[in-house]
């Protein structure tokens, strides 16, 4: 963090049940806060202000949970199904979360004058040392969603001591060839925006069918999230250059991501051919490739239980423990939610138990818990 500029932070703001009512009046539940605890945040960054809502303060060692939301949505409609889920919430409220807004993309913004020069991909990861700096996180896990992913997994390639693990869902390594840009240029001219980026986020079937899902994003894309704003974010999203990453040994001097990482990606998704490709460029020994049936553009909306569950292996992969309640078990009292950390040696052998607040944990390629959850495999595919 060194060689950072002192930053000036405006007042925080708490986040209030019913905030924005004209906008949210219409909107589906998804769009709603779950409680009152989350405050919000404009954070002056080198490359502008930053909208971030958060939950919770940072304690000891502990790693913040950093989400970045693909574009078309913001935070709530990408991520509030997913960390309202019951199981989810168990596991969060033993983290601080920080949910980032890309800029100008949160509900109520305002709409950037004309000649607004839109922060490159690069430039958005650059953004996050600011929100690292501010909160005085240690370090983080991130959770990315598209465009989301892509922003953070540039962040731990150029701040890699700031990254303890990633979760990548419909990540896209590639820059856009001459083709796809043509492709799109071409859709922007004969659909309606709302409509280009629900291909991006849906697959082929979802759309035909015209899904309830479907049919809910198209009117929160084209009614919650500033239009113009949104043409700037998704024209910058189209000019993205290759992630440039590459897995140790293919190449000499190969740069690819150092921290643990979960790739994601719904069965036929229009991101798969990219996650794919992702996976095949990282370690093998730290990166877990989960393909979800059934659980379609976005899992982390359809499927939040499945994920969760995927989540839950992941933290356990880094020396986190989840106790959590399960509602499947049967009699019996069940133990309320703790969090602790394994510290193990590098051969990956279990030493004592320390405080979660103790030091930094070791990245592990394998799962073990008292609870037989047994070794989780690198590459899984689930059916929901």
């Amino acid at each position: 963090m060194a060689g950072l500029q002192e930053l000036r932070f405006p007042e925080e703001k708490p986040l209030l049940r019913g905030q924005d009512a004209a906008e949210l009046e219409n909107s589906d539940t998804f769009l709603l806060a779950v409680d009152t605890d989350w405050k919000e945040h404009d954070i002056e960054t080198p490359y502008g202000l930053l909208h971030v809502v958060i939950r919770g303060s940072p304690k000891g060692n502990r790693p913040a949970i950093v989400t970045y939301h693909d574009v078309g949505l913001n935070h709530k409609l990408c991520f509030n199904t997913f960390f309202n889920f019951e199981d989810m919430q168990e596991i969060t409220k033993h983290f601080v979360v920080c949910h980032v807004d890309a800029p100008g993309q949160q509900v109520g913004a305002s709409q950037f004058p004309q000649g607004y020069q839109f922060p490159s991909m690069e430039q958005l990861a650059a953004m996050l040392p600011s929100v690292v700096q501010h909160f005085g996180f240690k370090y983080v896990i991130g959770i990315g969603v598209g465009a989301g992913a892509y922003v953070l997994a540039k962040f731990a390639l150029i701040f890699p001591d700031l990254v303890e693990g990633l979760v990548l869902i419909n990540i896209d390594p590639n820059g856009k060839g001459w083709i796809d840009w043509a492709a799109t240029k071409l859709s922007s001219l004969t659909s309606t925006l709302p409509d280009t980026v629900l291909s991006h986020l849906f697959r082929q079937e979802e759309l035909v069918s015209n899904t309830e899902l479907v049919q809910s994003y198209r009117q929160q894309i084209g009614n919650v999230v500033n239009q113009a704003n949104l043409q700037l974010f998704w024209n910058m999203y189209n000019s993205r250059r290759d992630l440039d990453i590459n897995r140790p040994g293919t190449v000499p001097n190969a740069k690819t991501l150092r921290c643990p990482v979960m790739l994601v990606v719904g069965d036929n998704a229009p991101a798969e051919e990219g996650v794919v490709e992702c996976n095949s460029k990282l370690d093998p020994t730290t990166t877990t490739f989960l393909k979800m049936a059934d659980s379609g553009g976005l899992p982390q909306v359809t499927q939040p239980g499945k994920l969760t569950e995927a989540f839950k292996y992941f933290l356990q992969g880094m020396g986190y423990i989840a106790y959590l309640k399960d509602r499947r078990l049967s009699g019996g009292a069940v133990p309320s939610a703790s969090m602790t950390r394994l510290a193990r040696s590098r051969t990956s052998s279990l030493t004592s138990a320390s405080s979660v607040d103790g030091s930094r944990p070791q990245a592990c390629t394998h799962s073990e818990s008292s609870e037989g959850l047994g070794q989780v495999n690198h590459t899984m595919e689930v059916s929901c």
